[in-house]
């Protein structure tokens, strides 16, 4: 089976952006991803697309894969939509991974757009509920923040975490998204600030909820028979882990995990021969701050019930031992539904090829990228590994 390598990744910036479309915010994605391929890359060389949207709004339901790729000059590309809710461009780039990896493909192009921000907010909360269990939980008026909120409870009862925690998890995201030029929520926040917000849903505050978002990310996945003609520097796609579980978090047994991501980091982990203390950083879908705590345990960054303390040691800041969401997350970056996955992998590709400016990483090799769907009806784990590292 051959090797995926990543060689191009770039996004639009994340926010409300009203005189914009979702397909200029998707040619500006794919713009900056074809400028970012070291040696070049023409659309023409494009062999296959994938593209993930959750539709919010109703602008284009049917076909709107190759809405987009065909706006941005992809004639005749055989273009998927993929649809798994907050996690579609990841399985977009998954998607991209397969197709490389079954030899039916070469150059790939993988990526997500969404356009959130000219619907009220009601019509918001109704696009972001149809990723959760709609008899039972959308329909009887439970919010995607109503449905973490219960998470995050059961969590504090079981393991004594705290709305402090919760709120650290933001102050370190704000304080990276400040530093990306491309964040919704570009500003820093003190611990103050995190813990007094209005609260959303209890336990949750204002500062413990990711914002809605208009925006694009892509990424390109090519062949190892095909990546010198790319690049010098390859990053391989190490390791990729799926899984998928119970779309209705009261289908579920625990409340204190998502099961889907554990899955999904263990396939990860067990296809690049890796364990979590391999890596150098990881992007984690915090959608909301008890997210990201769940994350550091699904992924085995720690063991079940301390994922409080790690945050609160300053282990996942940008300089510590193993920084999280160097981007900013969905928290302060932003969360364009169809577009968060992929734009994870923007955050990969600028570290692992030095050019994260104020946040870079020092000298990374390993990275992870972690994407859920709803409250864990899916997720989708991604490992990056500089080649030229490993080899040296």
């Amino acid at each position: 089976m051959t090797d995926a390598f990543l060689v191009g990744a770039g996004q639009s910036g994340y926010g409300a952006f009203p005189e914009e479309s979702y397909r200029s915010l998707f040619r500006t994605a794919f713009d900056a991803t074809t400028e970012s391929v070291p040696k070049g890359l023409m659309a023409s060389e494009i062999d296959e697309a994938f593209v993930g949207t959750l539709g919010v709004g109703g602008r284009q339901l049917g076909l709107s894969g190759p809405a987009v790729t065909e706006h941005v000059g992809l004639d005749g590309v055989p273009c998927t939509r993929v649809e798994n809710a907050c996690a579609a461009s990841g399985f977009a780039v998954r998607q991209a991974v397969q197709a490389v990896k079954s030899g039916m493909a070469d150059v790939v192009l993988a990526g997500g757009f969404e356009v959130m921000s000219d619907m009220s907010s009601d019509a918001t909360k109704y696009w972001l509920g149809v990723s959760g269990e709609t008899e039972w939980e959308r329909l009887s008026g439970t919010t995607f923040a109503g449905v973490y909120a219960q998470m995050a409870s059961a969590h504090m009862e079981r393991y004594d975490t705290t709305r402090k925690q919760l709120s650290r998890v933001a102050v370190k995201n704000h304080a990276n998204g400040a530093k990306n030029p491309h964040a919704q929520l570009g500003f820093e926040c003190s611990l103050d600030e995190a813990q007094s917000a209005p609260t959303v849903a209890e336990p949750l505050n204002l500062y413990h909820c990711c914002p809605t978002s208009d925006g694009a990310a892509c990424a390109l996945i090519v062949s190892e028979d095909v990546v010198d003609e790319y690049t010098d520097d390859p990053i391989r796609v190490a390791g990729v882990g799926a899984g998928s579980d119970s779309v209705g978090l009261f289908q579920r047994d625990s409340y204190v995990g998502v099961p889907a991501s554990e899955r999904a980091a263990e396939a990860a982990y067990d296809m690049a021969g890796l364990t979590p203390e391999d890596l150098d950083f990881a992007e984690v879908h915090d959608c909301f701050a008890i997210a990201e705590l769940l994350a550091y345990e699904d992924l085995h960054f720690c063991e079940k019930g301390e994922a409080g303390a790690l945050v609160e040691s300053g282990a996942t800041a940008l300089d510590g031992d193993l920084p999280v969401n160097t981007s900013g997350g969905l928290k302060s970056k932003g969360h364009p539904i169809g577009a968060t996955g992929a734009g994870q992998v923007v955050e990969a590709f600028k570290q692992l090829s030095g050019e994260a400016g104020e946040r870079q990483v020092e000298n990374p090799v390993r990275g992870l990228t972690h994407n859920v769907g709803g409250s864990g009806g899916a997720a989708v784990v991604h490992i990056f590994e500089k080649e030229t590292a490993v080899s040296a």
